[in-house]
């Protein structure tokens, strides 16, 4: 991976065009989540439903604090005791902030703060948070190589090769109602990731 892959893919998530990047699990298509019109962009370019909600990754906790102020409360409390990880928590989002990551629910938002280094370290921290989903188009398998990517996407992103991914996606769980309720089965644990955020909570 050389410094200008690095480079256009930061420029081009912060201007809002798409990318293709490593996380902890499997290549992401993302793009910056501040504004609606590249997240629709995203949308059109994967073939995904509006409906379906999209992921804020933030690079730290403190950066996903920053973009949700909400979550310094109980919520925050159960981020803190779960991520980073391989793992998407839905949590209550009452200022409805991002709502056009929200699909159909705008008071929920699933964020991530993954467990990353290297490469795809380096880029969450340059651009600080990123919408997200899997590298693929709708319905299609999950990419843990650069090379597992469909060619329409490779040909309309920058893209970065962080090398092989796990190729499992994250564990979902959603933390909204009075008990948690396990959304996806992925890669995280989601028994100790409820059992770690109910310790936290009291």
């Amino acid at each position: 991976m050389s410094e200008s892959q690095l480079e256009k893919a930061a420029a081009a998530i912060r201007s809002g065009r798409p990318a293709i990047v490593p996380t902890d699990t499997v290549y992401g298509l993302v793009t910056s989540p501040y504004r609606e019109e590249p997240v629709r962009g995203l949308y059109r370019l994967k073939g995904r439903d509006a409906a379906q909600p999209t992921a804020l990754i933030a690079a730290d906790l403190e950066t996903l604090f920053e973009c949700v102020p909400e979550l310094r409360g109980r919520a925050g409390v159960i981020a803190a005791a779960v991520l980073p990880g391989p793992y998407t928590l839905v949590l209550a989002n009452p200022a409805r902030r991002f709502r056009w990551l929200a699909g159909s629910n705008p008071e929920a938002i699933g964020v991530r703060v993954p467990s990353v280094s290297g490469t795809a370290a380096e880029l969450l921290g340059r651009v600080g948070a990123v919408a997200g989903t899997s590298a693929n188009l709708h319905g299609g398998p999950e990419a843990r190589r650069l090379a597992d990517v469909p060619d329409e996407l490779l040909t309309a992103c920058a893209a970065v090769d962080g090398g092989e991914r796990p190729g499992v996606p994250s564990t979902v769980i959603d933390f909204t109602g009075p008990a948690p309720v396990v959304l996806r089965e992925g890669a995280g644990d989601s028994a100790g990731a409820i059992a770690r955020a109910g310790e936290a909570v009291g």
